[in-house]
């Protein structure tokens, strides 16, 4: 099979490359290198059957070139992180949603299949606790730029969604909760690395809000399996499956045992959200996912726990540094 994996440079793309390859797929990544960095596919740059192209997915001209000869497309690319959520907040609405509707609209061009990442932010503040795939959400106010990037998501779902009804283009969504491992970077406020880089410099562990909120935090391995799985079951057409782990752990929580897997002297500290982020900043108090649906679909669930997690990531970072 022809995959083509849009920011495939990124941190689940690069690892999803890597399994494609090893399934004997041939795979062409497009990527931008705004977020994404090429370490990542060094690995595989040479192999006989991956291509690599630095474009925008918003150019069309290529994009056509791209799908044209693609079986499948992973659509991964796009404007991901509370940091960049807060302060870049126009880039995070046209990337998201003018790229995705390039992407469908030259997908069903070619009647090629799409598989859409989205974001358990598609919620917000939902209390509903599990979430399940056809739960009602609850946005926070348009004043708020916390929120955007949750309404672009749900955008490109509706988007899709709407391609798959009208023009019968094969779409599968997923829903990614939390999904961390090695390469992924703290740069735009992802917690994990940024925790596992303070413990191993043993630097005070900032914890945003008072640390009692809690998340699920998902395996990169277990994710690429999940999507590849989905990939290739013919009923995951047209639907939409949460992907995540059930394993709720507080903030506070993850950063006390990061610093114990990391033999750390770092401290824990508490900063106001106000103060890390913007006046008003609103968050999710839970994301916990609802999996029944993608077991009863593919059989899959996650199998890597967080101890095992937050180990890798920190042997990664050791050797990195």
């Amino acid at each position: 099979m022809r995959a083509l994996i849009t920011g495939g440079c990124g941190f689940i793309g690069s690892f999803l490359a890597e399994a494609l390859l090893e399934r004997g797929d041939h795979v062409t990544v497009v990527d931008n290198l705004s977020t994404g960095r090429f370490e990542n596919i060094e690995s595989v740059v040479g192999h006989e059957r991956f291509a690599f192209v630095i474009e925008d997915i918003a150019n069309e001209t290529v994009m056509d070139r791209l799908i044209s000869e693609c079986d499948i497309i992973y659509h991964l690319a796009a404007a991901v992180g509370v940091e960049l959520i807060v302060q870049e907040p126009v880039r995070v609405i046209e990337t998201n949603i003018k790229g995705c509707e390039t992407i469908l609209r030259v997908a069903a061009r070619y009647r090629k299949k799409v598989m859409l990442a989205s974001t358990s932010e598609i919620y917000g503040k939902s209390v509903s606790v599990p979430f399940s795939e056809d739960d009602d959400r609850l946005m926070g106010s348009t004043t708020r730029n916390r929120w955007c990037y949750a309404c672009s998501k749900a955008m490109d779902e509706f988007l899709a969604l709407a391609y798959h009804k009208e023009y019968s283009l094969p779409v599968v969504i997923m829903r990614f909760f939390n999904t961390v491992g090695p390469r992924q970077t703290g740069r735009y406020g992802m917690v994990v690395p940024r925790f596992v880089g303070q413990a191993l410099a043993n630097e005070p562990i900032t914890v945003y809000g008072d640390g009692q909120q809690s998340r699920c935090f998902t395996f990169v391995g277990d994710t690429v399996k999940a999507i590849v799985a989905l990939a290739h079951e013919p009923a995951a057409v047209g639907e939409v499956f949460n992907i995540g782990s059930t394993q709720e752990v507080t903030i506070e929580q993850l950063a006390r045992r990061t610093v114990e897997l990391a033999d750390s002297r770092s401290k824990i500290g508490f900063i106001p959200y106000d103060q890390a982020y913007e006046i008003g900043f609103e968050d999710m108090r839970r994301r916990v996912p609802d999996i029944a649906k993608i077991q009863r679909f593919v059989g899959w669930a996650h199998q890597v726990d967080l101890e095992g997690i937050l180990k890798r990531v920190i042997e990664y970072e050791r050797e990195r540094m």
